[in-house]
C-alpha cells in the first residue's frame, strides 16, 4: 500500500514546520571502520594472499639446497548466489504535493538509512551464507577467548596476547562491542571506589581501551535471557577484511512506474560481500556476561 496524505497526515498539517524529526539511530559503523573497500563490476571478486610458509633450512659449503613452491590463497568475494539489499516505497502525488517538507528527500534518506542498518546487522552477525554476507562472528578460522562472567580488563589483554601472536597491525586494532558492555568496563572501581576509565578532557571523545579506538553497536546479538544473557565483544584489525561493492546503496526515483495510480516511488538498493583476509587478526571474546537493565 502507497504511502498517502491520509496514513501521513503529519507531514501535512499546516501547523507542522518545515522539519522532519527522525528519531535517533545509529550510524553505520562497520565500514567506516576501515576495511579494505573493492568495488567492482557486480562480478565475483578473487583477492589473492599468500598461502602457507615455505619451508627453509640451513645449509653448509656445496649443499645442494632444496628447492620449494611458494603457494598461494585467495578469498573469493560477491558470488553469483549474493542477493542484494532491496527497498520500495511508494507515495502519492497528493502527499508530495500537500506536504510541508521534501517528501522525497526524506523517503530517500529514510531508506538508505534502513538499508545501511541492514548491511551492518549483516557485517556484524550475518550467518555463514552463500546469498548474505557473513558477520565477523562467525568467520571461520579467527582467534577466541571464552569466558562465563562479566567482561574484565583481564579479558582485554588476553585478547591483546592472541593478536601480538599472530602478528596483526596493532596499531590499526579496534575493538567491537556493544553499548552495554562497554558501560560494563567504565563500572569498574577499584577498592578505593575510584573509576578505572576515567575520561580525559583534553581528548576528543573517541572512546579507547588500552589504545585501541572502541566501534560500539548494537548489531552484536545476545545469546540466552534475564542472569543467563550472554554476549561477545572483539579485538578487530579491520585492514585485513576486503569488502567488495557492486552497488552501494543507489537510490532510483520511479515517477513513472505507478501512473495509473497516481504514484511515485523510491527504490534503494545495495550490494556488498565481506570476507577476511587474515582471519587471526579477529579475536572474539565469548560468553560475557551482560546484566539486564
Amino acid at each position: 500500500m502507497a504511502v498517502s496524505s491520509i496514513t501521513a497526515p503529519e507531514l501535512t498539517a499546516e501547523q507542522v514546520q518545515s522539519i522532519l524529526v527522525k528519531p535517533l539511530e545509529l550510524a553505520s559503523t562497520f565500514l567506516a571502520a576501515g576495511p579494505r573497500i573493492f568495488d567492482t563490476d557486480g562480478s565475483p571478486v578473487r583477492v589473492p594472499k599468500m598461502g602457507a610458509p615455505t619451508s627453509t633450512a640451513w645449509y653448509g659449503e656445496n649443499e645442494q639446497i632444496v628447492d620449494t613452491d611458494v603457494e598461494f590463497d585467495e578469498v573469493v568475494l560477491l558470488p553469483s548466489t549474493m542477493k542484494s539489499v532491496k527497498s520500495l516505497t511508494r507515495f502519492s502525488n497528493e502527499l508530495a504535493r500537500q506536504s510541508v517538507i521534501s517528501l522525497d528527500a526524506a523517503i530517500k534518506e529514510r531508506l538508505v538509512t534502513d538499508v545501511a542498518t541492514k548491511l551492518d546487522t549483516a557485517f556484524y552477525a550475518g550467518a555463514v551464507s552463500t546469498t548474505t554476507p557473513t558477520g565477523i562472528f562467525n568467520y571461520a578460522g579467527t582467534q577466541s577467548i571464552s569466558t562465563t562472567a562479566a567482561v574484565t580488563f583481564d579479558n582485554l589483554l588476553d585478547a591483546w596476547a592472541l593478536a601480538l601472536g599472530a602478528g596483526a597491525n596493532i596499531a590499526g586494532m579496534k575493538w567491537v562491542m556493544r553499548p552495554e558492555t562497554f558501560v560494563a568496563l567504565r563500572k569498574i572501581k577499584d577498592t578505593s571506589n575510584r573509576y578505572q576509565l576515567t575520561p580525559d578532557p583534553s581528548l576528543d571523545g573517541v572512546f579507547r581501551l588500552f589504545g585501541g579506538q572502541v566501534v560500539i553497536t548494537d548489531k552484536i546479538p545476545f545469546a540466552g535471557t534475564g542472569a543467563t544473557r550472554t554476549t561477545q565483544a572483539a579485538l578487530v584489525d579491520f585492514s585485513q577484511i576486503a569488502v567488495a561493492r557492486d552497488l552501494a546503496p543507489s537510490v532510483k526515483i520511479l515517477d513513472q512506474t505507478f501512473g495509473d495510480f497516481d504514484q511515485q516511488a523510491i527504490r534503494v538498493v545495495a550490494r556488498y560481500d565481506a570476507q577476511p583476509l587474515n582471519p587471526q587478526a579477529i579475536v572474539k571474546i565469548t560468553g560475557l556476561v551482560t546484566p539486564t537493565a
